[in-house]
């Protein structure tokens, strides 16, 4: 079995220089490194160390630009293009980027990370030596976690999208702390690798965090009067939702919960905006007859 395995970082030595570049071995096989990818001149009987991987022909090749990642070893790595149906291709800080396969990001493609997330990934390669990009698996985010303290109740931080499940979505912090957002706690659900400000809700006796995506009551009353005001505006003035509406209706049709809801509703009436009547809701105008017609 050939020693020269892509996607690792070996140590060669220089057989000879070559019109394209140079020439290296392990003792056994030779491996191009083109001029192209040498950072320096070599001699002959020079150990270098070089990236192993496979051109766009195919072939074995080898570069003195060394990537961020190699097969076995995790880095943050920043997504450069989305290709339908394919996956996303991510910077690994050599000239050719990686693949990451449709297989190993999320079933929806709306999730999948856009140009500028960020990937916690390791390389993996096929029986040919071909090389993909493979995002962390809950086990390898666990291992590099932080145990959060106590006090960062209620704080806002910073957090990146490393698994999305139907039920939420699992977050590192900027400070290495795992933490999972509800879908109760998000009104859109966020792409794999997206960084989000999130706010946390509670910290568990592991070390891990609840977190919420969703603004404070104070912050999120304003946008969801907004929200109900602008719906009953687009129905002529009335709606047929009020505060007593069932808690999986309200959430269908405004992506938020009852309390929120009631809150929201609350403010409008205190601004003498709008009326309920028998599981309706209407925009208060002197002018305005009745609008469920």
């Amino acid at each position: 079995m050939s020693k020269l395995q892509p996607g690792k970082t070996m140590v060669l030595r220089v057989v000879r220089e070559t019109p394209l570049g140079y020439m290296l071995t392990d003792g056994r096989e030779e491996v191009l490194l083109h001029r192209n990818e040498a950072t320096a001149t070599l001699a002959e009987e020079e150990e270098v160390k070089v990236f192993i991987y496979l051109d766009r022909e195919g072939r074995l090749t080898s570069t003195m630009t060394l990537p961020v990642i190699e097969a076995g070893t995790y880095q943050w790595v920043k997504v450069v293009g989305t290709e339908p149906g394919l996956g996303v291709f991510v910077d690994i800080g050599i000239s050719k980027d990686l693949l990451v396969e449709k297989n190993d990001l999320p079933a929806l493609e709306s999730l999948w990370p856009a140009e500028g997330d960020l990937l916690y990934c390791t390389i993996k390669a096929t029986k040919r030596g071909l090389l993909y990009g493979k995002p962390a698996t809950e086990d390898v985010m666990q291992g590099i976690s932080k145990e959060a303290p106590k006090s960062l109740f209620n704080k806002d931080i910073n957090a990146t999208v490393y698994r999305v499940l139907r039920v939420g979505t699992s977050f590192i912090t900027d400070e290495g702390y795992l933490g999972f957002v509800h879908e109760t706690e998000r009104r859109e659900e966020p792409r794999l690798g997206e960084r989000v400000k999130v706010r946390v809700i509670h910290v568990k006796e592991d070390g891990t965090l609840n977190l919420s995506m969703l603004p404070r009551k104070q912050e999120g009353m304003g946008e969801d009067a907004d929200k109900i005001y602008e719906y009953l505006q687009s129905r002529s003035g009335a709606m047929p939702y009020w505060d007593k509406s069932f808690p999986e209706d309200i959430r269908d049709r405004f992506n938020m919960s009852k309390a929120a809801f009631k809150r929201a509703l609350g403010k409008l009436m205190k601004e003498n905006k709008i009326t309920q009547e028998e599981g309706w809701t209407y925009i208060k105008k002197e002018e305005e007859g009745d609008s469920r017609g």
